[in-house]
């Protein structure tokens, strides 16, 4: 039964990572960034819900007269 020579695994291995390595450089390269990003202002809108219109006070059990 014949031995599995594994003696070129280390070097496919390190080109494969080189090679991946370079795609990925490549591939990120061809983006377009922006310098200098800014914020833009964005309007909330209200929204009426019906809990808003009613007069509720909520009491803590801590805050109240001992």
């Amino acid at each position: 039964m014949p031995q599995l020579d594994t003696s070129t695994w280390l070097i496919m291995i390190m080109s494969m990572f080189l090679v991946l390595f370079i795609i990925f450089q490549l591939k990120i390269s061809k983006h377009n960034f922006y310098f200098n990003p800014e914020t833009l202002p964005t309007k909330t809108q209200k929204q009426n819900t019906p809990w808003e219109t009613k007069w509720t006070k909520i009491y803590l059990p801590l805050l109240l007269p001992q």
